[in-house]
């Protein structure tokens, strides 16, 4: 059965769910990154991605995935019509890597960014990253040099951290230093062994 051993880690842009990734992967769970699975199969697209946005998008064989996410997060149109092309493909991607890991019996992480958004994966339970709204906005315009707007604008597109918090089964709060970040890790992941014991 896929996906047997595997919790979502998650949260919302800017949260810090790639520091909290890497500080579990030191605590020695085992991750699946939908993210860099999305960027293989995003450029594997790259014909599609011109046909349906446009050529300049496509440079030497590579998707502009900034030029890209401009055009998608300003038109919700646009954004499904990128949505309902990848993310069949991210998620056969996903089962395959799952249906390993599974075979070892042991339990393991599968960072998806949009886990509550798209719905899709048969997965109960969840390890969501949280640190407060406006954390969040400061950390997302200084990261990617965006405008209060355009950082406000991204943030919208997806459901509120506090949404996601009440659908979780653990949270690791972010809203502090490194240090308390790695005891929040800590914590969780002692957890998640525990009631897959």
């Amino acid at each position: 059965m896929t996906f047997q051993y595997a919790v979502v880690l998650t949260g919302s842009i800017a949260t810090g769910k790639s520091t909290a990734s890497g500080i579990l992967k030191k605590l020695g769970f085992e991750i699946i990154d939908a993210d860099n699975i999305a960027h293989k199969v995003l450029n594997g697209q790259q014909k599609e991605i011109a046909s349906l946005f446009g050529d300049s998008l496509v440079q030497d064989e590579v998707v502009d995935r900034k030029a890209l996410g401009k055009i998608v997060f300003s038109d919700e149109k646009k954004r499904k019509m990128l949505e309902n092309l990848l993310h069949p493909l991210i998620y056969k991607a996903i089962e395959r890597a799952s249906l390993a890991l599974d075979k070892k019996k042991e339990v393991y992480l599968i960072d998806i960014p949009l886990f509550f958004e798209t719905n899709r994966y048969p997965i109960e339970k969840s390890v969501v990253v949280y640190s407060p709204k406006e954390v969040q906005l400061e950390r997302l315009m200084e990261r990617d040099m965006m405008s209060q707007i355009d950082a406000q604008n991204r943030m919208d597109t997806q459901i509120s951290i506090e949404e996601k918090m009440k659908k979780a089964n653990y949270v690791i709060d972010n809203s502090g230093t490194l240090a308390q970040l790695e005891r929040e890790c800590s914590r969780v992941k002692d957890e998640i062994v525990k009631d897959f014991k």
